[in-house]
């Protein structure tokens, strides 16, 4: 893999950090599988807005927000994917909010339900972008 970002590098990321979400869930590391799905989501979202054109090595973006309401503008909104997709990646966001910053520990529940929305985000992306 190259040092330049792109499309199929950050989807291999957010294949890694699906893969890590779904371990640290099994260990019951509620906080950890909801960080690592939030950033499979991330990584994802790079990978359909480099596939789109609308993100460039030159131009990055650099902020979470700033990445989200991207996405919404350029991938949802545009009818590229779901909206469905759109609100998992701001909810996810708000678990991983809690895990990261927060003293109190995400539910096994809410964890489970991270990593099930990282799934279904990352695969339509794949499925979407033709990620493989």
């Amino acid at each position: 893999m190259s040092d330049a970002p792109s499309s199929k590098a950050y989807y291999a990321k957010a294949e890694a950090a699906l893969s890590g979400a779904r371990l640290l869930l099994s260990s019951h590391d509620t906080d950890g599988a909801c960080s690592r799905a939030y950033y499979a989501m991330f990584d994802a979202a790079h990978a359909a807005l480099f596939a789109l054109g609308v993100e460039q090595i030159a131009a990055p973006i650099k902020t979470h927000n700033g990445l989200v309401a991207q996405f919404g503008q350029r991938v949802v909104l545009a009818g590229h994917m779901s909206a469905d997709h759109g609100e998992a990646l701001n909810k996810v966001q708000r678990f991983r909010q809690l895990a990261d910053y927060s003293g109190d520990p995400v539910s096994p529940e809410n964890a489970k339900l991270a990593v099930e929305q990282a799934e279904a985000f990352v695969a339509a992306v794949r499925l979407r972008f033709s990620m493989a």
